[in-house]
């Protein structure tokens, strides 16, 4: 994702985001300390924060890190925040963290994602549940979402498509909210508009479930392999308070067993290879 600078200042921009997250001038206020008198004046540019006022705003208007040195930039400073790319040096540590993560987590799927739902690193269980797929699909760099909803994808196989796709393309609208990013507005509106494969039903609202007889305590992702269907619960981890925009934009999502039917087959099968995972 691009960063791209405003000329009208940092003061609509702040603004933009207060209204955004729906907080008046004195909530905001009240929030970083400061007076309504200064965020007015801050927002119609007769005044000029400083730059710790500028981080203060935007902790408290929860702007993304890649934002702010948007606000940064505007405002006239710096930008605070490197973006390394993901192979720098400096980043060796938290590599080496992740694909132990990843690892260790094998036969159970798991992945990282960037910003865009681009995949930046899989274990082999992630490969599992690929296997099949056309290579058009699979030719780097994959995206996770255009992988999971294409109609050549994964969908055919998600025996619960409707829920799950609904679940992800809500996924999509909260980050878009809240980022503002132009490539993620564009792959919402990609695969969104995917056509469902047959059989998929959109149309038929989902009865709510029976608590003494649903058996998942989460919505399911229920995704058929060799015959066999398997049902997994999702988690998604972010790193607290990072300082450099390529690690906040990145998320590790984790696929849990929701069955005792699904730890089953995956443990019956064979030690997975030492190939690379996609």
């Amino acid at each position: 994702m691009t960063t791209v600078v405003s000329d009208t200042g940092v003061g609509p921009l702040l603004r933009g985001w207060r209204e955004q997250r729906r907080l008046s001038q004195l909530e905001l206020a009240l929030r970083a300390d400061s007076s309504t008198r200064h965020i007015s004046f801050v927002e119609t540019g007769r005044s000029r924060p400083s730059e710790e006022m500028v981080l203060r705003l935007a902790e408290h208007l929860e702007v993304p890190v890649r934002e702010r040195n948007v606000l940064l930039l505007a405002a006239g400073y710096a930008p605070r925040y490197a973006e390394s790319p993901l192979d720098a040096p400096r980043l060796e540590t938290l590599r080496e963290g992740i694909e132990s993560l990843l690892r260790g987590y094998e036969p159970y799927p798991a992945l990282v994602v960037d910003g865009s739902y681009t995949v930046v690193a899989a274990n082999r269980g992630i490969g599992l549940l690929l296997d099949g797929l056309p290579e058009h699909l699979l030719t780097p760099p994959l995206n996770a979402m255009r992988i999971t909803l294409h109609p050549e994808g994964l969908a055919p196989r998600i025996r619960n498509l409707r829920e799950w796709r609904g679940h992800l393309l809500h996924q999509m609208e909260r980050q878009i909210a809240l980022a503002r990013s132009e490539s993620l507005r564009a792959l919402y509106a990609e695969v969104a508009a995917y056509p469902l494969p047959p059989g998929a039903d959109e149309e038929r609202a989902p009865e709510a479930p029976d608590p003494e007889s649903y058996p998942y305590f989460a919505l399911p992702l229920r995704i058929e392999h060799d015959g066999q269907v398997l049902s997994f619960v999702s988690s998604i981890s972010t790193f607290n308070t990072p300082l450099d925009v390529t690690v906040a934009e990145l998320a590790i999502e984790t696929f849990l067993p929701a069955d005792p039917a699904t730890v089953a087959y995956l443990r019956s099968l064979p030690p997975l290879g030492d190939e690379a995972a996609p």
